[in-house]
């Protein structure tokens, strides 16, 4: 009986060391590759989705109307994988030049999950409430976003152009 005893016991012993980092690195690769899976799905998902009736106009209110913006740029349309400038400008709704804004710019790729391949900057105040915006740049053709944070007067406001660049 002794003998039947130590049998199951050498049964129920725990796995070996080597099955159990096995097992980690086997949870953790299953893992890992349900996290680029579930990426994989959200990226597909956002490429299907444009919104209807974008608005590709130049000039726009910020997001809380404290601005009036608008840009241009030194092509009718911005060029592709070029580096090129933006003139921005920054009125009150009443059209009063806002002066020596902080501005801070972003741009995005909202169907590929992408940003600008560049930090572009507003890096001169050019008067009457021109900004030039240095180091823009698009690498391939879509819909893009360019959002600008406007603060002036400790007041801080957002305003988002929509462009559709073709290749």
């Amino acid at each position: 009986m002794k003998s039947v005893l130590t049998t199951k016991t050498e049964e129920m012993s725990p796995p070996r060391p080597k099955r159990r980092v096995g097992l980690w690195i086997g949870g953790i690769a299953g893992g890992l590759i349900l996290l680029l899976a579930l990426a994989w799905g959200v990226m597909m998902m956002r490429m299907g989705t444009m919104p209807a009736n974008l608005d590709y106009g130049t000039a726009r209110l910020t997001d809380n109307g404290l601005y009036q913006v608008s840009y241009t740029t030194p092509a009718e349309t911005p060029p592709i994988n070029q580096l090129h400038t933006w003139t921005l400008h920054v009125t009150t709704p009443d059209g009063r030049a806002v002066e020596n804004a902080t501005i801070h710019v972003d741009g995005d790729m909202p169907q590929h999950g992408h940003g600008l391949p560049t930090r572009p900057q507003v890096t001169q105040y050019l008067g009457n409430g021109d900004y030039l915006v240095e180091g823009m740049k698009f690498q391939m053709g879509g819909w893009w976003i360019v959002e600008f944070d406007i603060t002036a007067a400790d007041q801080m406001d957002r305003v988002t152009f929509n462009l559709m660049l073709q290749r």
